[in-house]
Protein backbone atom coordinates (compact mmCIF):
# COMPACT_ATOMS: atom_id res chain seq x y z
CA UNK A 1 0.00 0.00 0.00
CA UNK A 2 1.42 3.66 -0.78
CA UNK A 3 1.34 5.86 2.02
CA UNK A 4 2.18 9.64 1.90
CA UNK A 5 3.04 11.28 4.84
CA UNK A 6 2.32 15.30 5.33
CA UNK A 7 1.92 17.94 7.67
CA UNK A 8 -1.80 18.12 9.51
CA UNK A 9 -3.48 21.37 8.81
CA UNK A 10 -6.07 22.95 10.92
CA UNK A 11 -8.62 21.11 8.85
CA UNK A 12 -7.14 17.96 9.96
CA UNK A 13 -8.07 19.12 13.61
CA UNK A 14 -11.63 16.74 13.54
CA UNK A 15 -9.31 13.69 12.11
CA UNK A 16 -6.77 14.10 14.77
CA UNK A 17 -9.41 14.22 17.31
CA UNK A 18 -11.32 11.44 16.11
CA UNK A 19 -7.73 9.80 16.19
CA UNK A 20 -7.13 10.77 19.98
CA UNK A 21 -10.33 9.64 20.82
CA UNK A 22 -9.32 5.86 19.20
CA UNK A 23 -6.03 6.04 20.98
CA UNK A 24 -7.54 6.90 24.53
CA UNK A 25 -10.12 4.01 23.53
CA UNK A 26 -7.51 1.58 22.93
CA UNK A 27 -5.42 2.63 26.15
CA UNK A 28 -9.10 1.88 27.95
CA UNK A 29 -9.15 5.87 29.41
CA UNK A 30 -11.42 7.16 26.62
CA UNK A 31 -13.00 9.00 29.74
CA UNK A 32 -9.77 10.96 29.94
CA UNK A 33 -10.18 13.01 26.64
CA UNK A 34 -11.37 16.20 27.39
CA UNK A 35 -9.98 18.52 23.88
CA UNK A 36 -11.74 19.38 21.51
CA UNK A 37 -11.55 21.04 17.77
CA UNK A 38 -12.34 24.26 19.04
CA UNK A 39 -9.67 24.01 21.68
CA UNK A 40 -7.08 22.51 19.33
CA UNK A 41 -7.80 25.63 17.60
CA UNK A 42 -6.94 28.03 20.06
CA UNK A 43 -4.20 26.28 20.60
CA UNK A 44 -2.60 24.91 17.56
CA UNK A 45 0.66 27.07 18.28
CA UNK A 46 1.64 24.67 20.50
CA UNK A 47 1.62 21.00 18.38
CA UNK A 48 2.50 19.39 15.34
CA UNK A 49 0.97 16.71 13.59
CA UNK A 50 1.86 14.12 10.66
CA UNK A 51 -0.83 12.33 8.74
CA UNK A 52 -0.38 9.09 7.09
CA UNK A 53 -2.68 8.95 4.35
CA UNK A 54 -3.65 6.04 1.45
CA UNK A 55 -3.78 6.76 -2.05
CA UNK A 56 -6.97 7.50 -2.20
CA UNK A 57 -6.09 10.60 0.62
CA UNK A 58 -8.01 8.73 2.87
CA UNK A 59 -6.24 9.84 6.81
CA UNK A 60 -5.30 6.75 8.37
CA UNK A 61 -2.40 7.09 11.14
CA UNK A 62 -1.21 10.24 13.04
CA UNK A 63 2.03 11.22 15.01
CA UNK A 64 1.49 14.42 17.15
CA UNK A 65 4.44 16.24 18.41
CA UNK A 66 5.91 19.41 20.46
CA UNK A 67 8.82 20.33 20.94
CA UNK A 68 10.35 20.32 25.07
CA UNK A 69 13.34 21.74 26.57
CA UNK A 70 14.82 19.08 28.75
CA UNK A 71 17.97 20.38 31.15
CA UNK A 72 20.03 17.56 30.64
CA UNK A 73 20.30 17.54 26.80
CA UNK A 74 18.37 20.73 25.35
CA UNK A 75 15.72 21.01 22.59
CA UNK A 76 14.25 17.61 22.52
CA UNK A 77 10.76 16.46 20.20
CA UNK A 78 8.74 14.64 22.24
CA UNK A 79 5.89 12.23 20.14
CA UNK A 80 2.71 12.70 22.46
CA UNK A 81 0.42 10.49 20.11
CA UNK A 82 1.08 8.12 17.65
CA UNK A 83 -1.78 5.78 16.18
CA UNK A 84 -2.86 3.86 13.05
CA UNK A 85 -6.50 2.98 12.34
CA UNK A 86 -6.99 -0.81 13.42
CA UNK A 87 -7.38 -2.04 9.64
CA UNK A 88 -4.30 -0.35 8.66
CA UNK A 89 -1.96 -1.73 11.29
CA UNK A 90 1.11 -3.89 10.76
CA UNK A 91 1.73 -2.46 7.11
CA UNK A 92 4.66 -0.20 8.11
CA UNK A 93 2.62 2.58 7.99
CA UNK A 94 3.77 3.37 12.19
CA UNK A 95 7.33 2.76 10.71
CA UNK A 96 7.39 5.65 8.21
CA UNK A 97 5.50 8.22 10.60
CA UNK A 98 8.38 7.24 12.72
CA UNK A 99 11.03 8.31 9.98
CA UNK A 100 8.89 11.45 9.24
CA UNK A 101 9.19 12.41 13.22
CA UNK A 102 13.19 11.87 13.53
CA UNK A 103 13.75 13.38 10.18
CA UNK A 104 11.44 16.39 11.25
CA UNK A 105 14.02 15.81 14.96
CA UNK A 106 16.97 16.32 12.29
CA UNK A 107 16.05 19.62 10.70
CA UNK A 108 15.43 21.05 13.53
CA UNK A 109 18.38 19.47 15.48
CA UNK A 110 16.89 18.51 18.36
CA UNK A 111 18.87 16.27 20.63
CA UNK A 112 16.55 13.66 21.95
CA UNK A 113 12.66 12.43 20.47
CA UNK A 114 11.08 10.95 23.31
CA UNK A 115 7.57 9.18 23.72
CA UNK A 116 5.92 6.89 26.00
CA UNK A 117 4.31 3.87 25.80
CA UNK A 118 1.60 1.42 27.80
CA UNK A 119 3.75 -1.53 29.36
CA UNK A 120 1.09 -4.11 28.12
CA UNK A 121 1.24 -2.61 24.36
CA UNK A 122 2.97 -5.49 23.65
CA UNK A 123 2.93 -4.79 19.61
CA UNK A 124 4.12 -1.06 20.05
CA UNK A 125 7.11 -2.08 22.40
CA UNK A 126 7.98 -5.14 20.04
CA UNK A 127 8.56 -2.07 17.52
CA UNK A 128 10.25 0.27 19.21
CA UNK A 129 12.59 -1.99 20.38
CA UNK A 130 13.36 -3.49 17.12
CA UNK A 131 14.14 -0.25 16.01
CA UNK A 132 16.86 0.66 18.60
CA UNK A 133 14.58 2.47 21.08
CA UNK A 134 15.70 2.45 24.83
CA UNK A 135 12.44 1.25 26.83
CA UNK A 136 13.27 3.41 30.26
CA UNK A 137 11.28 1.38 33.12
CA UNK A 138 12.70 3.68 36.13
CA UNK A 139 10.74 6.65 35.80
CA UNK A 140 7.10 7.08 36.41
CA UNK A 141 4.89 9.99 35.21
CA UNK A 142 3.50 12.85 37.33
CA UNK A 143 0.03 14.47 36.41
CA UNK A 144 -1.92 17.14 38.08
CA UNK A 145 -5.36 17.43 35.74
CA UNK A 146 -6.78 20.88 35.30
CA UNK A 147 -8.78 20.56 38.94
CA UNK A 148 -5.81 19.48 40.33
CA UNK A 149 -3.83 22.75 38.96
CA UNK A 150 -6.57 24.67 40.00
CA UNK A 151 -6.89 23.61 43.88
CA UNK A 152 -2.66 22.47 43.92
CA UNK A 153 -2.12 23.77 47.84
CA UNK A 154 -0.47 27.11 47.91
Amino acid sequence: MNITIRKATSDDFPFILSMINELATFEKAADKVTNSVQQMMQEQDLFHCLIAETESHEPVAMALYFFAYYTWVGKSLYLDDLYVKEPYRQQGIATQLLHAVFEVARQEKCHRVRWQVLHWNENALALYRKLGATIDAQWSNCDFDEHGIQTFPF
